[in-house]
């Protein structure tokens, strides 16, 4: 049976990794959709395609997976029927950060060398990928693909992000090739398609990521210099799985042979932002995928901030059950505890990307506990109040973790220096702030 809901109801790739089947209460979720989508539009008049795509039928979606799953959506059932009730509750549009895009230039890898290389990325590799996911009819828009490298083309990046999506700003990265010069998507030709969209939009739409490949030594630095004072890279991208030619294995963050001095050439060069991909292991050992390395490796470098790419997170295989029977979600919930280990650590900051996607559609209820996990191991920043004067307004942000137990002043209040405004339990006992 064909999905009918505007809710992807199977695993959808992001190109990293091969999804896994539908599972059979995705396929409840289908059928729910497919019923109450045909019911309301009836009710309206409506024939079901027009319906599904008014915001009625997006609320139909998560109704049905309420129904299945549980009340994990804030929707309510009158939003269904009723535009103007789904709009009120809406709230104001979302500003849309791709913090990870990716496509295939067209010179990467000529003679195909990386289909024979053990744990390289290939072309056909890549494009089997989407190519799963037209022929398996999840996404219609993909019909017109013509199954060739052309459709992870620049050209069709552009499009694909920018034209047929909502996102405010995207960040160019890209897969690891032989040879950082040789990448999926070259440094160079990075930074070239950045400033190409930031000129005809007139505006900051895009980033670009540059490469770290710690493995080729003073080769590597002196391409960090390269990509740094030449291509002005954003940030740093790292796979600590994958590795280059000459090498059979992957690499560690908190190596101090290997990997310390890229990130001293990163604090050098002024670019202190290093994206790793941890989780969905790549490379020919999958363990060089696992987080725990970043650890050290933040400690010993505080000026720098670590974005994990994936939340660090093993597989979402078989997730329900393991989670069911250990109460742990593989690889996140290990490093989650780590870092409460080490509660100083304060820069260290969790992606969750296709992380997301595969778990909140197919495992809410796991999904729920992984970002609970995060957010607890690495916490948010929370603005609790503002404090206004003649002169300035002070943003008071929260110094630790903890729960706002009374509020004893209101907004607007004037109110003498040393004035107790509420109180604030960090864990330990109930303390005024003032």
């Amino acid at each position: 049976m064909v999905s009918v809901s505007p809710i992807p109801t199977r695993v959808v790739s992001n190109e990293e990794f091969v999804p896994h089947p539908q599972t059979s209460d995705q396929a409840r979720v289908d059928l729910v959709v497919r019923e109450t989508t045909d019911r309301v539009a009836a009710s309206l008049g409506m024939t079901r395609r027009d319906f599904l795509r008014t915001s009625g039928g997006m609320a139909a979606a998560f109704l049905a997976m309420n129904s299945v799953f549980g009340q994990f959506f804030d929707v309510l059932e009158v939003e269904a029927a009723e535009p103007a009730s789904f709009l009120e509750r809406s709230g104001e549009a979302y500003f849309i950060f791709d913090v990870q895009t990716h496509y295939v230039g067209s010179h990467y890898d000529p003679h195909d060398a990386e289909e024979r290389r053990k744990g390289a990325v290939s072309k056909q590799a890549l494009l089997s990928l989407r190519r799963r996911i037209r022929e398996a009819g999840l996404n219609p828009k993909l019909s017109a693909d013509g199954g060739t490298i052309d459709d992870l083309s620049w050209r069709n990046f552009i499009k694909e992000v920018f034209l047929d999506s909502e996102t405010s700003i995207g960040l160019i990265s890209t897969p690891p090739g032989p040879y950082p010069q040789e990448a999926a998507v070259p440094p160079k030709e990075m930074a070239h398609i950045r400033d190409e969209v930031n000129r005809v939009a007139g505006s900051q739409r895009m980033l670009a990521h540059g490469l770290a490949t710690p493995q080729l030594g003073l080769q590597d630095l002196e391409f960090m210099a390269m990509q740094a004072e030449t291509l002005k890279v954003d940030a740093w991208k790292c796979y600590t799985g994958p590795c280059p030619v000459g090498f059979d294995h992957g690499w560690w963050m908190d190596d101090e042979r290997i990997a310390y001095p890229m990130l001293e050439q990163a604090r050098k060069l002024k670019i202190p932002r290093v994206c790793v991909h941890k989780g969905l292991p790549l490379g020919p050992v999958p363990e060089y995928n696992h987080p725990r390395d970043l650890i050290k490796a933040a400690k010993d470098f505080p000026d720098l901030q670590f974005l994990v790419y994936h939340s660090g997170l093993l597989t979402s295989a078989s997730i329900d059950e393991t989670f069911a029977r250990t109460g742990t979600i593989p690889w996140t919930t290990e490093f989650c505890r780590m870092k409460q280990a080490e509660p100083s650590i304060q820069n260290i900051y969790m992606e969750l990307g296709s992380t997301f996607g595969q778990l909140v559609t197919a495992h809410p209820a796991v999904c729920a506990h992984l970002l609970g996990q995060i957010i607890e191991a690495f916490g948010a920043d929370q603005s609790l109040f503002v404090i206004e004067s003649e002169k300035a307004a002070n943003e008071v942000g929260a110094e630790a973790d903890g729960v706002l137990l009374e509020i004893t002043a209101q907004a607007g209040e004037t109110l003498p220096c040393g004035t107790v405004i509420g109180y604030w339990d960090d864990g330990r006992a109930g303390e005024a702030a003032d």
